[in-house]
């Protein structure tokens, strides 16, 4: 039985504004992992469903870390993410008990939207023969849900961030114009990492000095290339930055998504493709952030502004409210082509990449690794980033990559 949604549904099942799909309505695919990661996906673009305080990315690695394990102790594949774990019977569907451990963990996560989950879990269990195969692997993914949300009930993620004070000389960052935006995620490196010893395990070193040629080289750069209605960009460079100006791990989801159903792969190979991934944002994130606020540096703006030209604004119009130093969007995507090219290989893969922000607009690529260099340089001609952030950004996001895949062989 092929399972189908569409987003256009999606949207105004939970009372959203509703926006055009780019592309046309998606086909929600039968592989319970990737039609369960679309679902939240749908959610996360919801106004006012994600609360502003706790990073999105902790709820992809919670739905997908019990995924992961609920289907990996019927398959015994690969080691677990939980210890202790309740063994599963052999002949228990993988499918059944990916949905409703997915089901399960967003339930706790988004309560509010549980009778669209409850919905939902039925058109997943209803492409599944009933049996006692069937009813084993609903009880796994209820139990295997359960220890995933325990385990993270006090990870630190529900506490209030302070007021942040901004600093005042030259380099400090600061909140910035035009909307002057009060600072976000003050205390995410405090929460919990999921596979990290601590949040600063691979902080990157300090940024360059503002008085070195190292800086003045970026600075030049992204105040030429960055700046609204640039004369020095060109079409290209515009775009890209246009293009990107969104909550990047989205793009990589929905990267993840378009390569595991171009190449087949199974409910088992698909938990462990979206574990890894998203384990690996979790954690990427709790450590950018240690960085950012370690080192809290300004943006492009607000140097620009203070040494060039005042009334200097980026391509994008507003820049996001946190220190510039290292770039998310780096560590990020440089972080998903090292777990995608891990588990998938590198061979060549055609696919496209929609837009979380330009509707309509795609751009196509023929491997991760191309994509994930122009997410990231594609700040700089947003005008939010200096390439000193994606330089330190890259072997940030490579790290915690390489220490999530060395975790869960």
């Amino acid at each position: 039985m092929k399972l189908a949604i569409s987003l256009l549904v999606l949207c105004v099942s939970l009372g959203a504004q509703v926006t055009p799909f780019p592309g046309g309505e998606p086909q929600f695919s039968v592989n319970p992992v990737v039609y369960w990661n679309r679902i939240l996906l749908g959610i996360l673009r919801t106004p006012g469903a994600q609360p502003a305080t706790v990073h999105p990315t902790r709820s992809y690695a919670m739905m997908h870390a019990a995924v992961y394990d609920a289907v990996n102790s019927i398959d015994g594949g690969h080691r677990s993410y939980l210890n202790g774990l309740p063994t599963a019977p052999s002949n228990a569907s993988e499918d059944a008990a990916a949905a409703t451990a997915a089901h399960d963990v967003l339930v706790a996560l988004y309560p509010k939207f549980q009778t669209n989950f409850d919905a939902w879990l039925a058109q997943s269990l209803a492409a599944i023969p009933a049996g006692q195969g069937k009813n084993d692997a609903v009880t796994q993914g209820q139990k295997i849900a359960a220890l995933l949300v325990a385990a993270r009930s006090s990870d630190g993620s529900a506490a209030i961030p302070a007021p942040y004070v901004y600093g005042t000389n030259p380099g400090d960052f600061q909140s910035t114009p035009p909307n002057f935006p009060t600072a976000v995620f003050t205390q995410w490196s405090r929460v919990t990492p999921f596979l990290l010893q601590q949040a600063s395990q691979f902080r990157p070193p300090a940024p360059p000095a503002l008085t070195s040629s190292a800086y003045s080289d970026t600075l030049n750069e992204v105040q030429s290339l960055g700046q609204l209605r640039s004369t020095t960009a060109s079409v290209t460079q515009t775009l890209e930055g246009r293009f990107w100006n969104g909550a990047v791990q989205n793009y990589w989801n929905e990267i993840a998504q378009t390569a595991a159903v171009a190449k087949g792969l199974s409910t088992a190979q698909s938990a462990r493709l979206f574990g890894l991934l998203n384990l690996t944002f979790a954690d990427s994130v709790i450590a950018f952030y240690d960085a950012k606020y370690t080192y809290a540096r300004w943006r492009p703006i607000s140097a620009i502004r203070a040494t060039v030209n005042p009334t200097w604004l980026p391509q994008v119009g507003n820049t996001p409210a946190d220190p510039s130093y290292p770039g998310a969007h780096a560590v990020l995507s440089y972080a998903a082509v090292t777990v995608l090219d891990s588990v998938l290989g590198s061979d060549q893969l055609n696919f496209a990449v929609t837009s979380e922000v330009m509707a309509g607009v795609h751009r196509s690529f023929t491997n991760f690794s191309d994509a994930a260099t122009e997410a990231a340089t594609s700040r700089i001609y947003a005008g939010v980033h200096f390439r000193v952030d994606l330089t330190a950004g890259q072997p940030l996001g490579v790290s915690v990559a390489n220490l999530v895949l060395a975790s869960l062989p």
